[in-house]
């Protein structure tokens, strides 16, 4: 018995000695590299685990305990253990499932740095944000997963066999964790380096920002304004930040002495809030000046609107240019010169009609341009326009002088059609009644409207009117797609002739994912004529690109039921001016739903408009104040417009018209 004894404590002390002499010894006579070290080691210990224990986890307990005895004789000693490859301690890991790596807190951090990074060897841990790290041997996890897979005792004197398998399981897992710590090594680092120091985007610039504010507080309190010393040095980091903040919007924008002029106003606010100890009068002069930067607001607001109306309403001077040009060398033309080809297209229903009433050419010419380059085939789309005496001869000569590819023009003048006169039509007479006028353009009446939109020319022209008279424009046609000048059309339109609107006279995107776009924003539901008839909450729907069956249209006499609510509307009870709340009211229960895809309004006035829905949209369309052809008009959405524009054309340039 003594003499097992013995041999146990023998092979204990070469396990224990063995390494240490190989790796510590540098008078050794021969070298060895990392791996045949670790070779060494795997022999050695498997041997002793052969021989002295009776199953794999007694083994890896005692080899856990063996182990972190070196590792910590190691650290003493300045000395490394690369059993594993050697990593900075500043790394932090989560990625690997259970295993992580992590750096002790910050003073054990700095003591590791002054050490000359001595702690080489790898220590495992599970980190938690919240909590401190706890440290784990790497070898205990490998022995907890021998000691699931291999649960029962074996006898002393085990077979050959049985002992070398247990060897061959026992490298095996050893080198699975190293490999896996060393797969995750080299991938990892810079992310969790971005994960543990999460900067938040243009945070300096939102810092100045809030210095300025606590400035100006700090200068008009009392306390403050008594220390002469402290209001020029305050005055002076003012300037300062002022000059660092000036054009920047995120922090890349800043120079590169903003940290150091935030460091200095810090410094300087710090001064003013010893001066300045009452929170209370803070407050009262945070709250007063908040007031006042609302009611400032409030006017911005307002004189906003009425500009943007303003704008809205007038011409650019390239845009009144562009016609004067255009009508001087139209009359230049002879006779036969101003003849558009292709005319016997114009009442052929095996074509795709389309209707455009304008004032605006160069609107115009965009919506041709736009629909002709995404066409399929350009020869079937026959374009029919039609504008007012002023502009007839400007928008002929435009499409005359630039033909769009194999597509038919036709350029009417609205004066030509002498069916509609102010006794057929009930609009037209309003809209040249004295009251009409005086009611929407003269402001100092008592009974002229507040809303500034309705003094927008365009709701007295009867061109925004001709969409309720589409059959008699067209009468040998059977179906037309009306489309606004403020659109753009991104994919071929063919395939709308060809839907099924199950007998309704109106194919239109419904616009009903808003609360405005309800019947109960256009329509005077107070009066009972609309209350009893319609639905407040019932879906609107859009007028800018709109699929007309002209025969169904004529079949239920639908122009007689807009005449029949217009007349109804003669005292304006019933709906302000406009085109929208009509065209509710005249097909009500007459409209089809298109899909979204084909129309998406909003890029007049929205600035948030899904991109996706953009992109994938058929026609979009610039509904609102501002347009893309004015300077009001939303940058970000400009260039789906201005791409349709040639501005080195010879008119567009001697008019001065620019992207």
């Amino acid at each position: 018995m003594v003499t097992f004894r013995n041999l146990v404590l023998f092979l204990l002390l070469l396990t224990v000695a063995a390494p240490i002499l190989l790796y510590t010894d540098p008078s050794a006579s021969f070298t060895t590299t990392p791996s045949s070290k670790r070779d060494f080691l795997d022999e050695v210990t498997a041997l002793v685990s052969i021989i002295l224990f009776p199953s794999i986890d007694v083994f890896f307990k005692v080899y856990s305990f063996l182990t972190l005895f070196l590792i910590q004789s190691f650290n003493s000693d300045g000395n490394h253990l690369n059993l594993l490859p050697r990593e900075s301690p500043a790394v932090v890991r989560r990625d690997v499932v259970g295993v992580v790596y992590s750096t002790q807190d910050s003073d054990s951090s700095r003591r590791q740095e002054t050490r000359g990074d001595q702690f080489s060897a790898r220590v495992l841990s599970a980190t938690d944000d919240e909590t401190q790290s706890q440290t784990v041997n790497p070898i205990q996890q490998v022995t907890d997963a021998a000691s699931k897979v291999v649960d029962k005792p074996s006898d002393m004197h085990v077979s050959a066999d049985t002992s070398q398998a247990r060897e061959r399981m026992h490298v095996q897992l050893i080198q699975k964790a190293t490999e896996k710590v060393d797969e995750q090594e080299p991938k990892d680092s810079g992310a969790e380096k971005e994960r543990g120091n999460v900067v938040m985007p243009d945070a300096q610039v939102r810092h100045l920002k809030d210095q300025l504010i606590r400035a100006k507080v700090y200068l008009s309190l009392p306390a403050a304004k008594a220390n002469p010393h402290f209001v020029r040095e305050l005055r002076l980091r003012v300037k300062e930040v002022q000059r660092v903040v000036l054009d920047a919007s995120k922090d890349s924008d800043l120079p590169k002495n903003a940290v150091e002029k935030l460091k200095a106003m810090e410094q300087t606010l710090a001064k003013g809030k010893q001066i300045q100890d009452d929170c209370s009068t803070v407050v009262k002069k945070l709250r007063a000046m908040l007031h006042s930067a609302e009611e400032q607001l409030r006017v911005h607001k307002k004189q906003t609107m009425f500009l943007t109306q303003l704008t809205a309403k007038t011409i650019p001077k390239g845009l009144h240019c562009l016609p004067l040009r255009l009508t001087s060398d139209y009359y230049a033309l002879n006779s036969s010169e101003q003849q558009f080809p292709n005319q016997e297209k114009l009442e052929d229903n095996q074509l795709y009609h389309y209707a455009l009433f304008s004032d605006n050419v160069l609107a115009a010419s965009v919506v041709v341009n736009s629909t002709v380059t995404n066409a399929k085939h350009p020869s079937k789309h026959v374009f029919h326009i039609v504008t007012d005496r002023l502009n007839y001869a400007a928008m002929r000569m435009w499409f005359l002088n630039n033909p769009p590819g194999k597509a038919t023009i036709q350029v009417q003048n609205v004066e030509e059609f002498t069916w509609l006169n102010s006794s057929y039509s009930p609009v037209l007479k309003q809209l040249s009644s004295r009251s009409m006028i005086d009611y929407y353009f003269r402001a100092h009446h008592t009974n002229s409207d507040a809303n500034l939109k309705f003094r927008n020319p365009k709701y007295l022209s009867i061109l925004n009117h001709l969409r309720f008279y589409l059959p008699e424009i067209f009468p040998k046609l059977s179906k037309v797609l009306f489309l606004d000048d403020d659109i753009v059309v991104q994919k071929d339109l063919s395939g709308l002739w060809s839907v099924d609107l199950k007998g309704n006279v109106n194919g239109a995107v419904e616009t009903c994912g808003e609360s405005f776009h309800r019947f109960d924003r256009y329509l005077n539901f107070s009066n009972p004529l609309i209350s009893k008839n319609f639905d407040p909450r019932a879906c609107g729907w859009a007028y800018g690109m709109n699929v007309f069956d002209l025969d169904e249209w004529k079949r239920q006499n639908i122009t007689e039921v807009y005449h029949r609510w217009q007349n109804l509307n003669q005292d304006r009870e019933l709906w302000k001016l406009g085109t929208l709340p009509p065209g509710l009211i005249t097909f009500w229960k007459r409209t089809y739903p298109l899909e979204r895809r084909w129309h998406v309004l909003g890029l007049g006035y929205n600035p948030s408009v899904n991109q996706r829905d953009i992109e994938r949209a058929a026609v979009v369309h610039y509904n609102g104040n501002l347009k893309p052809w004015l300077e009001i008009g939303l940058p970000k959405y400009r260039g789906i417009w201005s791409k349709h524009v040639d501005y080195q054309h010879v008119y567009l340039r001697e008019c001065n018209i620019n992207p």
